[in-house]
């Protein structure tokens, strides 16, 4: 059975990029705009009755960051439910705990180049050229 995007799945993801989660903003500036090895990300995408956290179409990748309201055996066995959906639409999905994300963002980034085969990029550079620098600070 195909599930549609519905009014409420839509509203969630619009809610949920207003609202990101600390590790979801530290992803979304490493990712967006093309930062990351050029290529375009979505965030908090619709996809059927469900929302995945950042979205790369082109490569049909999901990256999923998990926060405390994943640890629970209820919270997996949804996950598990989502993640077997958005395989059998043709996704890939990679998951990363919220830690790994804020402690080690260089890794979640080589993990995702690995998966779509992308090993041995350099790393995300989180200021893009034109970027602001701290006062008193020059290139």
């Amino acid at each position: 059975m195909e599930r549609k995007n519905t009014a409420g799945t839509l509203a969630l993801a619009r809610d949920q990029r207003r609202q990101p989660t600390r590790a979801e903003a530290a992803f979304w500036q490493a990712v967006r705009a093309r930062r990351f090895a050029n290529l375009k990300f979505k965030r908090q995408m619709a996809i059927g009755a469900f929302v995945a956290d950042f979205c790369c179409f082109e490569h049909r990748l999901i990256v999923e960051l998990d926060g405390e309201p994943h640890a629970s055996d209820e919270a997996r066995a949804r996950d598990a439910r989502r993640d077997a959906f958005l395989r059998r639409e043709g996704y890939q999905v990679l998951r990363f705990p919220n830690e790994r994300v804020l402690g080690n963002l260089d890794f979640v980034l080589r993990e995702i180049a690995d998966r779509i085969g992308l090993a041995g990029l350099p790393s995300s550079d989180p200021a893009p050229p034109g970027h602001l620098l701290p006062r008193g600070k020059k290139d």
